[in-house]
């Protein structure tokens, strides 16, 4: 098998576990957050500093890869793993997020999607054939199915049909895949409506993916509506299966689903405030580009341990925004990511522990998610 999967521990007091997802390219332990590479690279980071502040699998995207600079160069190159120097496991996405929210420039088809580039206004077509042999160029560890995402809110009607679609396209990429160093999860829709999660479910563990994908929330929806559909979903998946929550990164969210189950996560959130000025600390969000931090002499954050707080204050890094020297988003990049890693590892020192309820409600009682 491309991947194995092992649980190794389960939390008595909440779903969360400790797990081992061996890949071709080395094993990492679960739960785990991946760093987004969208462009086979994590922005502003080299692969060597995302390894040393602990990111072991990281995500890039097909979509973006596709139209730049083209799943036939990344192949030529030897694939993302050489093409970006990074010896690790990567996953890739399908696209299908990309395309469908492309909104005006894509029109939905039963054989795929029709779309324009957001670059430059070419037309392309995605089809679950496509969207798999786009990923087996680029030669990740483990790629994704080619679904639907319907979007929130929507229709009961509009949730079925897109479930029945990503259900047949899910049977589509899983005849259409040929390399067997490659897993090919597949996805698991259905809105918000509780039994739509559980057919699509049923219909996806009939093909026997290797592992899930929990797609179709942190979409709009209420947080507490997400927890509600993992609640429902997310035990629906089997033990032996990995879950990844797509799209998910914020420091609640990764709490709520890991006590919930859930096995993996990637989201651009850490790195997209990051350049935005904005960081994560152990009382929430912080806007370090603000004027009230201009002569604050202290670090981002001081518990967090990672290079940008070790050696630099508040003041310095406003300083380099405000200037827009590349360095000040550098640093808030380092930060974030090491901030959300180092998480991830106190979760699994918890579960290990037989502590993590309390750590997650320590830490949520202190962490203002606003």
């Amino acid at each position: 098998m491309a991947i194995i999967f092992k649980e190794l521990l389960k939390d008595s007091k909440s779903r969360a576990r400790l797990g081992e997802l061996e890949t071709p390219h080395g094993k990492v332990e679960t739960p785990i957050f991946m760093p987004v590479g969208t462009q086979a690279t994590v922005k502003t980071m080299t692969p060597e500093e995302v390894k040393e502040m602990g990111g072991r699998l990281i995500l890039s995207n097909t979509y973006h890869l596709y139209l730049r600079p083209g799943h036939q160069l990344v192949r030529k190159a030897g694939g993302l793993h050489r093409f970006m120097n990074w010896d690790g496991p990567i996953l890739t996405d399908s696209g299908g997020f990309q395309v469908f929210s492309l909104g005006p420039l894509r029109k939905i088809e039963e054989d795929g999607v029709r779309f324009r580039s957001h670059i430059d206004g070419s037309e392309h077509y995605f089809s679950p054939e496509r969207a798999v042999e786009i990923q087996e160029a680029l030669g990740a560890d483990i790629i994704m199915a080619f679904d639907e995402c319907a979007p929130y809110p929507c229709t009961r009607e509009y949730a079925v049909k897109a479930l029945e679609r990503t259900t047949r396209w899910a049977g589509r990429c899983k005849k259409a895949h040929g390399r067997e160093e490659q897993a090919l999860f597949g996805i698991i829709q259905g809105g918000t409506f509780r039994d739509l999660r559980e057919i699509s479910a049923s219909q996806l563990l009939e093909l026997d993916f290797p592992g899930y994908g929990i797609g179709g929330l942190s979409v709009g929806e209420p947080k507490e509506l997400m927890y509600e559909m993992l609640d429902y979903t997310v035990p629906l998946i089997l033990e032996e299966k990995p879950r990844y929550l797509m799209g998910v990164g914020s420091p609640d969210c990764l709490l709520e689903g890991v006590a919930r189950g859930v096995d993996m996560f990637d989201c651009v959130l850490p790195t997209r405030i990051a350049r935005n000025g904005t960081v994560f600390t152990h009382t929430g969000k912080l806007v370090v580009r603000n004027a009230a931090y201009a002569e604050d002499f202290t670090p981002l954050d001081p518990e967090c341990d990672c290079y940008t707080c070790r050696n630099f204050s508040r003041a310095y890094v406003r300083h380099l925004i405000k200037a827009n020297e590349v360095l000040g988003i550098r640093l808030t990049t380092i930060h974030n990511l090491r901030f959300i890693i180092r998480l991830m590892e106190n979760v699994r020192r918890t579960i290990k522990e037989g502590t993590f309820l309390e750590y997650k409600e320590k830490f949520l009682s202190r962490f203002n998610s606003d």
